[in-house]
């Protein structure tokens, strides 16, 4: 079971997600723990930068810092992409309710099947 998160934490979740840059650095430290250098490789923008980026994703609880030596590797926190997940279906579920609901109140009701006419009155039988 995933916990839920709360309105402030969804909105540090989806701001990191909501960057190209910040996808591609998380992409690539959920595959293996980078270095914050070789990460700035990957994208035209200095160290400094990247760490910014790293920062955010970091305060989101998406990737942690580590020190390795003289390096600082990222890792990826693949738990906290189950938190987005679960918030994205939590959202999907209440959507769909709401269509579904304004779905039926939009469909014209089915039409009624006529009532089957009363049959002629049989003539009396002759004696």
């Amino acid at each position: 079971m995933v916990e839920r998160l709360s309105e402030p934490e969804l909105d540090r979740l989806f701001k990191a997600l909501g960057d190209a840059t910040r996808r591609d650095i998380l992409r690539r430290t959920l595959v293996a723990p980078v270095a914050v250098h070789e990460l700035a490789a990957h994208h035209a923008m200095s160290v400094a930068a990247v760490h910014k980026h790293v920062a955010v994703l970091e305060e989101a609880g998406l990737v942690r810092k580590a020190a390795a030596g003289r390096e600082r590797l990222v890792h990826g926190q693949p738990q906290a992409l189950a938190r987005a997940r679960e918030a994205l279906s939590a959202l999907e579920s209440l959507w769909r309710g709401r269509l579904d609901r304004l779905g039926a109140l939009l469909t014209p009701p089915e039409p009624e099947a006529p009532c089957p006419s009363p049959s002629p009155p049989t003539p009396p039988a002759s004696r």
